[in-house]
């Protein structure tokens, strides 16, 4: 199929991997982990709310009978529920092909995690920059395995105050905050992948963008919500910029997919370009320290 019309029947047979999608109660974690187990991979969603997740799983069940999907508790805005769900998965597992770090909250009200950093910035970023180092050691030990990280248009309104990441010193402003976090997700995918290529490592480390999908991370932003009952596509066509990211044997590493059309709101997902910031190695170096002086977590 021509690469401007990539869609779920592009996606390779999946018998016998593993993958972990976080976020996977809703919006298009959720699809994302249905079009993967569609294609027989095993599925892990990994969520923070296990009512949701039950519905969640039995939704996926529903539509796709044979799927091989399990339910797993993980809270990225509390370290120790990243690291019990990170240990839990390396006792029972020996591979893990996909770790797809989707989970996110969007322009929500001043909060801190349970560890004390700003909620945007301890979620979207710290929470799975801890999870992909606790997990590393098996996806690198899993041949052709891939990280793939979400993050958004808004990444674009991105500055990050490294001497104030938890807004501190600032009056609080959750746009920013937020734009702050996604551009810390594709600095750690340019930090990530330099040290996998350092390494030697056939592990690549790729990125996505929904574009305008209409999911449940906008119900903080009455505007957003109602606009994108009539602008957002749904989630099923939301989730294929990261099902490209994950499973597109012609992706390399630090490839960035998002929708191909009009200021890649929508559309078939392609590859697309980050801004310059977001591949500044420099701020992606200093964003890796202070992950770990933060977490507590080294890789």
């Amino acid at each position: 199929m021509a690469a401007n019309t990539w869609n779920t029947a592009d996606i390779p047979a999946q018998d016998g991997r593993v993958a972990v999608v976080t976020g996977a109660s809703s919006g298009i974690g959720l699809a994302a982990a249905e079009a993967l187990a569609a294609k027989g991979a095993q599925v892990i969603l990994a969520v923070r709310d296990m009512h949701k997740g039950r519905r969640a799983l039995d939704n996926l069940t529903g539509s796709v009978p044979e799927a091989n999907a399990q339910l797993a508790e993980l809270d990225l805005a509390d370290l120790a529920s990243v690291r019990a769900f990170a240990a839990q998965f390396a006792d029972g597992h020996e591979r893990l092909d996909l770790l797809i770090n989707n989970a996110g909250i969007m322009m929500c009200p001043y909060a801190t995690t349970r560890d004390g950093f700003e909620i945007q910035f301890g979620t979207n970023h710290l929470g799975h920059f801890a999870l992909t180092g606790l997990l590393l050691p098996l996806v690198q030990a899993t041949p052709g395995a891939r990280v793939v990280t979400v993050s958004s248009l808004a990444h674009r309104g991105g500055n990050i105050d490294f001497d104030d990441p938890n807004w501190e010193r600032r009056e609080y402003n959750t746009g920013q905050a937020y734009c702050d976090s996604k551009l810390a997700n594709l600095l750690f995918v340019t930090a990530l992948s330099r040290k996998l290529a350092d390494a030697g490592s056939d592990t690549l480390a790729t990125a996505a963008h929904p574009g305008w999908t209409r999911t449940d991370l906008q119900r903080h932003v009455w505007k957003y919500r109602f606009l994108g009952l009539f602008m957002g596509q749904d989630n099923a066509a939301g989730a294929l910029p990261t099902l490209r990211a994950a499973v597109d044997p012609q992706a390399g590493a630090g490839d960035y997919f998002g929708p191909g059309g009009r200021n890649e709101m929508r559309g078939p997902p392609v590859a697309v370009a980050c801004t310059d910031a977001a591949r500044d190695t420099g701020a992606a170096a200093r964003l890796w320290a202070l992950s770990e002086a933060l977490t507590g977590v080294e890789y």
